[in-house]
Order: structure tokens, then C-alpha cells, then sequence
């Protein structure tokens, strides 16, 4: 028997997306936004995995009614049914519960929700970067454990209703839905025993990015149930004098969106509901021109994607009928979609690179690999690059760069590169301190109580600590000759605190020469002087 073969090209279509989109994940607008068109992608196909298994319980039941052995076969559907259609309802609820913990609290989908109604319009989901919500459910409370528990035995149940002499060759043909490999070559050598599958598929992702992995579990398992009922159909078509008399025409891209310089792909092939007969007497064209037909009724077509924009190929199949020997002939149109690369480099707190800190940079490129995107530094500023472990990249630099002249943040990638100009500057002069106080009056026990001057650095977002190296303090009392000490570091300590001691209202006290050091400074910097009137 000839079984129809979308479901099993539309879930290789499904993986590239899902795969492309989570090796790419980052937080810019753009990303989110594929994830969007991802799920949409995943909703819809998993609709037409559906609307094809529909067809296929009916013609297994007709035919085992023509042998008495072939009855059992017919009496399996009903349970891979009630399988399937449990562990989906399993799936919508995680679903349903990360997009009501991350943002519904009415547990609809409604305004401010992405998720389709009746496959049609979608917006903005609420909590699309909550990464809280998937990591305290799915990992600390266990739940993506629970999951991978129930995929696994959902398999497992399906296997059962294999025979047995079939059962290693069905293996081959339904994916594994879990990867149980992966994550351990990515554990951590200590602390080994607290990573899991749940920590590496879940922890720290947005619901945004979990969304499409849940749905291509959903895909899984129907393209699992519709390997089964491919299987029962086989089954019963091989004892049977069922013959082709309902056909239509398939084009299966690998994907329907592709990169420029890429080639998009299809296997483009008869469909039956049942046949006794090979696939010989097939003709197929794409665009007018013949393709080689296989033994399997398929023929591949291949263009070269030049240019962006929407395409479209038109596909015509003619086979002989064996019920009527009439020549049946389908035409249809299909379409895809070319794009180019874009890529995004952005300081993670601001477009200026700071000499002596760590300055964090996001670098993302759609559609290609993480581990295919090399980054690299050059310009001016004597800076460097590495690659952080939720990657991330981290900045170093040495120098300002003169006016005109920038550091450079570079990246290539497979058929694509980018820069990113970036001006190199000293942390800001920090501002001298005295407990809260800039100057100005203070109360002489308050003023006896401070250890010290203090750098602060008010608005600066980078985590830098300045330090003080010393500074000249001049105590002028009331009718009396001014006393002064120098003082080094920024403590108070040996005269200086001496000075300090004597303080009583009426006092003036000044601290002039202020030097300060931040990191990336060869000298101290000045800071000008503080004065105090004591009350």
C-alpha cells in the first residue's frame, strides 16, 4: 500500500525551525518575533498532521473487514487514539499554564495573548520574556521531568501495539521526542547530580522560546500516530485487493523560508488513500519540466534561491488510474519564501565601552548556529572578546579612542558579516563623599563619626570600585591659626584623625587634593575639594 508521506516531510520542516530558532535564541524583538512565527508554523502543521490521520482510520477498518486475521489491526486504532489524544491534552496544559502563570490570571486566551483563535489573529504575549515562570515550573518544581516521564511512556504504549517482528524497523520510523543524550554531555563535572533534562531544555528560557519546543512535542507525538496508522494500513493493505482510486499531488519542502545563497528543496510526489499497485505510469513537472520519478512515487525539485521575496512553482501529476485505466492529471500551485541574514550587535548597557571594566555584549545572527558565528574585536581602544557560558560575550578595553575612531565588534558568519562601532572611554570622574554629604553644613558629632571620604559613582552601571588615595585636610577654628595634615588613602588615619577629633560647631574644615583612583587608571585623577561648616 502507497501511504501518503507529509506528515513525516512536514516534521523534518518542523525540526529545522525549532532547531534554527534555539540555537539563535537571544532577547532582541527580532528573535522573539521568529519564535512567534514558529509556533504559528508549528500550530498549523500540527492542524495538517491531523486533518491526515483522519483519513486513514476508515480505509484500516474496510480493509480488515475482508480477512478475519486482519481484524485486530482495526481494533488498535481506538487505543493509539485515546494515546495520543491524551498526551496532547497534557501538552496544552503546560501551555496553558505558562501563559496563565506568565501573565493571564484568568487562564483565557484573550487580549494581549499570542496563542490563535481559530487559527487566525495573534498578538503580543504578555509574559514572552518571563523566564521565572518555565524555570520555577518546568525545573524546581519538577513538572518538565513529570513531561519527559509521560513522552517516554507514551512511546512506549505505542511500541506495545507494535507486533513484535515489527517493532525494530518501526522504531527507526517514529522520532524519539525526547533527547535523553544532549543534555548530559553538557552537565556540569560537579554538581553533576543537580542537572537534569528539564535544567538544560528549560532553566533561564523565556516562555516565548518554550512555547515552540512543547508544540514540536505535540508534533511529535502526532507524527508518531501517524506513523502507526501508516503502519495498521500497511498491515491490512498487504493481504488485501485494496486499489489506488483516490489521488492528489504533494510538494514537501525541507523548509518554506530560506536564507539567500541557500537552495530550497522539495519532494514533490503522488498521494493515494490505497493502492495495490506500484508507482509505475507516474509523471510529475515542476514549472513544465520533467523530474525523475523514484521507486517511491517521489521526485525531488531544486532551485537555487537568488533573490529575496515570495516564489512560486507549479506542480503537475499525471498517473494511470487502474480501476478505469483512465489518465488522471493534478495541478497545483505552491509557495516559499526567500530571506537574508540580519544580524544584531548591542551593548547589553550602553554603546560606550568602559577601560578597566567588564563591558557585556549580545551578538545574534537569525538563522545560523551560535556555534558558526565567530566574533572577534578591532578598531581603536586596544580591546578584546570572550565568550561567556550563557552566550553572551564580554568586552575588554585599554584605551579612549580618539575622535573619529572607534573599537570594533566584529562577527562572520556561513555567507555573512557585521560590525559594530564603539567609542572607548575612562569611568567618570567619581564624586567625593563624606557619609551623604557633598559640602556644606554638618553636625560636629555627626562629622567626628565618619570614617572617611567615599567615591561615589551615581548612574554608572557597570560594576567599578574607585578608590581614594589621599587627600590634605585643613581644620580653621575659630580664631585660631588653621591646622593641616595629609592624609593618605581615604580613611581617616594618624594627624588627620587627630585634626578630625578636635572638631566643635563653629569649625570650618576643608579637604582639598582629593586623588582618586578607578580601575584602568595609570595616575590618580583629582577631585576637587569638599567643605564643611560645623553646627
Amino acid at each position: 500500500m502507497s501511504i501518503p508521506k507529509e506528515p513525516r516531510a512536514l516534521m523534518i520542516n518542523i525540526m529545522y525551525l525549532v532547531l534554527t530558532a534555539m540555537l539563535a535564541l537571544n532577547v532582541s524583538a527580532e528573535i522573539f518575533n521568529a519564535f512567534k512565527i514558529v509556533d504559528k508554523g508549528l500550530i498549523k502543521s500540527n492542524k495538517a498532521l491531523e486533518e491526515s490521520n483522519k483519513a486513514l482510520p476508515e480505509l484500516i477498518r474496510d480493509g480488515a473487514k475482508k480477512k478475519a486475521s486482519l481484524e485486530q489491526y482495526a481494533e488498535r486504532i481506538s487505543p493509539a487514539q485515546d494515546l495520543t489524544k491524551g498526551i496532547n491534552e497534557e501538552l496544552e496544559g503546560y501551555i496553558e499554564l505558562l501563559i496563565d502563570q506568565s501573565g493571564n490570571k484568568n487562564g483565557e486566551y484573550d487580549d494581549g495573548d499570542y496563542i490563535f483563535k481559530n487559527g487566525e489573529k495573534t498578538t503580543d504575549l504578555r509574559g514572552k520574556k518571563n523566564k521565572d515562570v518555565t524555570t520555577r515550573l518546568l525545573v524546581n518544581e519538577g513538572k518538565g521531568e513529570e513531561l519527559k516521564a509521560k513522552l517516554l511512556e507514551y512511546r512506549e504504549s505505542i511500541l506495545a501495539l507494535v507486533d513484535e517482528e515489527d517493532k525494530a524497523s518501526f522504531t527507526k520510523e517514529i522520532p524519539d521526542i525526547i533527547d535523553d543524550e544532549s543534555w548530559k554531555k553538557k552537565a556540569p563535572k560537579s554538581g553533576r547530580g543537580q542537572y537534569d533534562w528539564a535544567t538544560f531544555n528549560f532553566k533561564q528560557m523565556p516562555v516565548q522560546a518554550v512555547l515552540p519546543i512543547l508544540r514540536k512535542f505535540q508534533n511529535d507525538v502526532i507524527s508518531t500516530e501517524s506513523t502507526f496508522l501508516n503502519y495498521l494500513a500497511n498491515k491490512v493493505g498487504t493481504n488485501t485487493d485494496v486499489v489506488l482510486d483516490k489521488f492528489t499531488v504533494v510538494s514537501a519542502p525541507e523548509k518554506t523560508y530560506v536564507i539567500k545563497g541557500d537552495q530550497f528543496k522539495t519532494d514533490v510526489f503522488m498521494s493515494a488513500s490505497a493502492s495495490g499497485e506500484s508507482n509505475t505510469g507516474v509523471t510529475i513537472k515542476v514549472n513544465g519540466q520533467p523530474l525523475k520519478v523514484n521507486s517511491d512515487g517521489v521526485a525531488t525539485f531544486t532551485q537555487s534561491a537568488n533573490s529575496v521575496g515570495k516564489k512560486s512553482y507549479n506542480v503537475e501529476a499525471s498517473i494511470k488510474n487502474p480501476v478505469t485505466g483512465e489518465v488522471q492529471s493534478f495541478k497545483k500551485t505552491y509557495e516559499y519564501e526567500i530571506g537574508e541574514r540580519s544580524a544584531t550587535i548591542s551593548a547589553a548597557k550602553m554603546n560606550v565601552f568602559y577601560i578597566g571594566v567588564d563591558n557585556p555584549v549580545e551578538v545574534s545572527v537569525a538563522g545560523v548556529p551560535s556555534n558558526q558565528v565567530k566574533v572577534s574585536m578591532g578598531g581603536s581602544g586596544g580591546g578584546q572578546i570572550s565568550r561567556n557560558g550563557d552566550g553572551t560575550y564580554n568586552v575588554r578595553v585599554s584605551s579612549p579612542t580618539p575622535n573619529g575612531q572607534y573599537a570594533k565588534v566584529q562577527l562572520s558568519a556561513p555567507g555573512f558579516t557585521a560590525s559594530k562601532d564603539f567609542r572607548v572611554k575612562r569611568i567618570p570622574d567619581p564624586i567625593p563623599m563624606l557619609s551623604k554629604s557633598k559640602g556644606g553644613k554638618m553636625g560636629s558629632g555627626t562629622f567626628k563619626a565618619q570614617p572617611g571620604i567615599i567615591p561615589s559613582l551615581p548612574g554608572f552601571d557597570f560594576d567599578a570600585k574607585c578608590n581614594i588615595s589621599g587627600f590634605q585636610v585643613v581644620r580653621v577654628p575659630r580664631r585660631q591659626d588653621p591646622e593641616v595634615a595629609i592624609n593618605p588613602g581615604g580613611r581617616f588615619g594618624g594627624d588627620a584623625q587627630r585634626i578630625i577629633n578636635k572638631a566643635v560647631p563653629g569649625d570650618r574644615f576643608f579637604f582639598e587634593n582629593i586623588k582618586c583612583k578607578c580601575p584602568g587608571d595609570i595616575a590618580a585623577r583629582e577631585l576637587g575639594t569638599l567643605a564643611f561648616v560645623l553646627n
